[in-house]
């Protein structure tokens, strides 16, 4: 009993009798938004803690020899997709011209109705018996060696498409002036493509596998004839219309996508006016690392952007196109996911309901007692 009577005395909540209780009506309402505030703090702390938080740190990006996939889905309204041509160049050295792998391209009507969908470039109808190397025809059984028309770098080289023979002439400097006579291009229709294709737009979408270090990737209308030394008077009449590079970015991402990560490019849009050039995006990619709460892991980067046009009046005069130039932070973002412990959650609750426990009863007090100094105040006639 003696120890029962010494805990008893240890009491911090002394009771007090029923009797003593003064009940106000102002102490009723402070009782009932103390009681809302505290229902109202619960639930948004629960939240807090149902839903995982995500911590952010930031290191210095160590990171050698890794490599970048460029995610696009571009759209040209005015552009015809034969005209159109994919390059990429990095300070490094690397360079990749009219690139069609990984890539695919829609014709578009001038609705903007998909016409055709196809995979990288325009393709080569089968046509019997080709011009050979030597002069002839492809005979019965014989393997195919296409000539270059003088352009072969040793006595092996063959060009078997339109494309090769563009490459070898462009590898000389040589101008092809007289593009109908090439057999590989009259095969693949390459340029009566370019006349059917006339007045029509094109989507263009897939992904570049790019060297992680500064560079830029466009692309070009018409890129692939000055590559190959063809000279502007010797493409179509309609050319000039066709290096009208407005487009529409539906999708731009450098890597693979994780929560909460914001393109800044998806959906932007531009429209040429009367004058023609470059349009130059300048990107600053930020690589980024995502642990998500169940413990996968994502590589990826986000990215800032300005924009810049260069009108073709401009010396040296730049080639009609749009550009994206990207380079690299130092810095590396690294994002956590975790959800928040169960002690940490009760401590917030308790602090919810004894904080707002206290400042109501602050609150009531005050109320209280400036009422009753105020009643006094009137029974003894200071107040009427």
């Amino acid at each position: 009993m003696e120890i029962l009577n010494k805990l008893k005395n240890l009491d911090a909540y002394p009771k007090i009798n029923e009797d003593f209780y003064s009940r106000t009506f102002s102490g009723g309402v402070i009782t009932v938004v103390s009681s809302i505030i505290i229902l109202l703090l619960f639930i948004s702390e629960t939240r807090l803690f149902l839903y995982s938080a995500t911590e952010t740190k930031l290191i210095v990006d160590t990171s050698r020899g890794e490599r970048l996939h460029v995610n696009f889905d571009i759209t040209f309204p005015s552009l015809p997709c034969t005209l159109l041509s994919v390059d990429t160049v990095d300070i490094s050295g690397e360079q990749h011209y009219d690139i069609r792998h990984d890539i695919t391209k829609k014709r578009l009507d001038h609705l903007g109705n998909v016409i055709e969908s196809r995979q990288g470039g325009i393709g080569a109808p089968k046509i019997d018996r080709p011009l050979q190397k030597h002069g002839g025809r492809l005979d019965h059984n014989e393997a195919y060696c296409g000539t270059c028309y003088g352009a072969e770098t040793s006595d092996d080289q063959c060009c078997n498409s339109c494309e090769e023979v563009r490459e070898a002439y462009r590898k000389k400097g040589w101008a092809l002036t007289n593009p109908d006579m090439i057999d590989q291009c009259t095969r693949e229709g390459f340029f009566q493509k370019i006349k059917d294709e006339e007045g029509e737009g094109c989507n263009i979408h897939g992904f570049l596998d790019v060297s992680k270090v500064a560079g830029n990737f466009h692309f070009s209308p018409g890129k692939s004839f000055h590559q190959s030394g063809i000279h502007a008077h010797d493409l179509l009449a309609f050319q000039t219309e066709s290096y009208n590079i407005s487009h529409r970015i539906n999708k731009l991402s450098f890597g693979k996508e994780f929560p909460g990560v914001v393109n800044p490019l998806d959906r932007a849009q531009w429209k040429q006016g009367g004058s023609f050039g470059m349009y130059q995006y300048f990107i600053k990619v930020v690589p980024t690392i995502y642990h998500g709460i169940r413990g996968h892991k994502i590589n990826s980067n986000q990215f800032s952007v300005t924009e810049h046009f260069r009108d073709e009046s401009v010396y040296p005069r730049p080639l009609p196109g749009v550009y994206f130039f990207y380079d690299f932070s130092p810095i590396k973002v690294i994002f956590t996911e975790e959800n928040r412990s169960i002690l940490h959650f009760l401590t917030q609750l308790c602090a919810i309901i004894g904080g707002v426990f206290t400042v109501s009863g602050i609150i009531d007090a005050f109320v209280y007692h400036g009422a009753r100094t105020i009643k006094k105040k009137r029974e003894l006639g200071k107040y009427r």
